[in-house]
């Protein structure tokens, strides 16, 4: 949770949160979204970039291996992400929840909204962990 919370707090995320991940070559799904701010509630265009299971955003759509992510959400973390036009009051936006917040996006499309939903909830699949690590067994050390 740490790490969500350092990426909203407007503080560069710890690079540990994103260090194995090649987010400048083939991502799942990148593209512009409209993000809101966390304490200051404006409204601020990001490049996004979904891969491994973090969503990374920055300010510049060119991301090279040089590049520092604004922001890290550690996707599996999140509960739920799904349209909310009725919340906000605004066409093509949506919403990712954690247990502790809801963060809120604008696509620039039904169809991008759409298919941001679709990438994220499969990565929230994907990723998220339905045991923790203490309840792992490691059958091996056990020969």
């Amino acid at each position: 949770m740490e790490s969500i919370l350092r990426s909203l707090t407007g503080q560069d995320p710890n690079p540990d949160d994103y260090r194995n991940i090649e987010f400048w070559s083939d991502p799942e799904r990148s593209g512009w979204l409209t993000k809101q701010g966390d304490y200051i509630k404006t409204w601020r265009r990001r490049w996004f970039v979904l891969k491994q299971g973090k969503l990374l955003w920055f300010k510049e759509r060119s991301v090279t291996r040089g590049s520092i992510p604004r922001g890290v959400i550690p996707v599996g973390k999140c509960l739920t992400v799904k349209g909310a036009e009725d919340v906000l009051n605004k066409p093509y936006a949506f919403e990712l929840s954690t247990s502790q917040e809801t963060m809120y996006f604008i696509a620039d499309s039904e169809k991008e909204k759409e298919e941001w939903i679709n990438s994220i909830g499969r990565s929230i699949v994907q990723h998220s962990r339905s045991v923790t690590d203490s309840e792992i067994v490691d059958y091996d050390s056990t020969r």
